[in-house]
């Protein structure tokens, strides 16, 4: 029995609790994909799916409710597979455990798929249930959202023909989403010099946890610890005591803050008290700068086994200069909207193989000229430490229109139905919103979802009683357009 057995609406959570045993990280959906297909087939709906694996399945107005324009319901399949590194969990085969406590429902150790399982639960319940009022429904299930909307970048424009569309991906009930942020990926080589390990030498390992990590898009502006910036001030303060490093790597998504990071050094026995004792003050200075935002970081510096190799002091010296400089955290705050970023980078992840550093860095932007400018900036800090700069092909934002149909509609149900009023926002994250937006021309759209905390992190977490009142708003916005 699963602890969401009887919460409602028990359709939706029927769904949430299939989709939660299946495996579905960004670009391993094959499972998910066949999921939403035998379930169309089951539900006698039309459906096709294209190349890449996006879906649309197609549900007929209910009687006397023909004449309704087609309405899209959009979320998409996959989710960001995040979990805590002491945990025993493999997400290409094990099911999402799920935790409740009270009104909040959260995976234990991993992150909970709520994003955006939860959307893709309420298509689903929609589609099934024949006992509700609404108009043509085209519920289009997209692949590979997380790490770059490669599944909205590649539909045809025959694959749907509805236009008005609620994306079903926000994360903050009683909120009406109407623009987010682009982006872009920097991805930076530095290539690497090794020598052999010297004698008199001991090797140590290095490890920064306990930060909370999150969306890059949606907590960047908490200000939280990153692993990979955190471990890097540590050795720049600490290398004057001439260690040298084998291995050093943090961090794995791209639109997740790193919250671990790892050093394999080999240090002189002479030095070695003085480099631990630098590198725990250290620890205490950031962790009071910190402390009120990831209170549980920490430090941890033990014996590791015997290392062959380090880089040259040439090729460290770069690595961390390059490090240390590249930016993270908010640029920049928007001069028209109260509250939001409008640019920031996320330094998202760092491995050490095959002769290069390989940096990731996730850069958004509601304004696509500031995009560019921050990813040039990357570019000149990363060309002057000798490294090679790839660049993705950026998302575009989602410009607000505030004069939209489907937006006057919306606030008005709102207010009807939990006689408060909605607020109207644009966000720092990504959506597919831009994405629809240019390739379907005239496309009316909203987005809208639960009370969904810490995404893209094992503490990711869903308030229960918010599912219930999404459900509830989506059927009457169906139901009144």
């Amino acid at each position: 029995m699963s602890v969401i057995d009887n919460i409602e609406p028990k359709l939706v959570w029927k769904h949430f609790d299939d989709i939660r045993k299946i495996p579905r990280c960004s670009k391993h959906e094959e499972k998910i994909i066949e999921h939403v297909e035998s379930f169309a087939k089951k539900q006698n709906l039309e459906y096709k799916k294209d190349e890449l694996g996006n879906i649309v399945i197609k549900k007929k107005a209910t009687s006397g409710m023909e004449s309704k324009p087609t309405v899209v319901l959009q979320g998409h399949m996959d989710m960001v597979c995040e979990k805590n590194s002491d945990l025993d969990f493999d997400f290409s085969k094990d099911a999402i455990n799920l935790k409740l406590d009270g009104d909040i429902l959260t995976a234990d150790g991993t992150t909970l798929g709520a994003d955006n399982g939860i959307g893709l639960a309420t298509s689903m319940a929609i589609l099934e249930d024949n006992s509700l009022k609404h108009g043509p429904i085209e519920a289009l299930f997209t692949v590979d959202e997380e790490t770059g909307l490669t599944g909205a970048f590649a539909m045809k424009s025959d694959m749907i023909t509805g236009k008005i569309l609620l994306n079903l991906d926000s994360e903050e009930f009683g909120e009406i989403t109407v623009g987010c942020a682009g982006g872009g990926d920097s991805q930076v080589k530095l290539p690497v010099k090794t020598q052999q390990i010297e004698q008199n030498i001991e090797s140590l390992l290095i490890k920064v946890s306990g930060l909370r990590g999150g969306h890059s898009g949606c907590d960047i502006h908490e200000q939280r610890g990153n692993a990979v910036k955190i471990l890097t001030r540590m050795l720049w303060r600490a290398k004057e005591f001439n260690f040298k490093i084998s291995d050093i790597k943090g961090g794995d998504k791209h639109n997740a803050i790193p919250r671990e990071a790892i050093a394999v050094v080999a240090i002189d026995k002479s030095n070695k008290d003085k480099f631990i004792s630098t590198l725990k003050s250290e620890e205490k200075d950031i962790l009071q700068e910190i402390k009120p935002i990831d209170p549980n970081f920490k430090v941890q510096i033990k014996e590791n086994d015997e290392i062959k190799t380090t880089l040259t002091n040439d090729s460290q010296m770069q690595l961390l200069n390059l490090l240390h400089g590249l930016p993270h955290g908010v640029d920049k705050m928007s001069y028209d909207i109260p509250d939001l970023v409008e640019t920031s980078t996320n330094l998202a992840s760092i491995t050490l193989n095959e002769g290069n550093a390989a940096i990731a860095l996730s850069t958004r932007s509601s304004i696509k000229s500031a995009l560019q400018d921050f990813r040039d900036r990357i570019r000149a800090t990363a060309e002057l430490s000798g490294a090679i700069v790839k660049e993705d092909e950026p998302y575009p934002g989602w410009k607000p229109n505030l004069d939209s149909n489907i937006l006057k509609l919306s606030k008005k149900v709102f207010k009807e139905v939990f006689n408060k009023e909605a607020e109207v926002k644009a966000i720092h994250a990504g959506l597919e919103c831009g994405i629809i937006g240019e390739k379907f021309p005239g496309m009316d759209m909203i987005s809208i979802g639960p009370t969904i905390k810490y995404p893209h992190s094992p503490e990711e977490q869903v308030e229960v009683s918010t599912v219930e009142k999404f459900y509830e708003y989506v059927l009457k916005i169906l139901e009144e357009i």
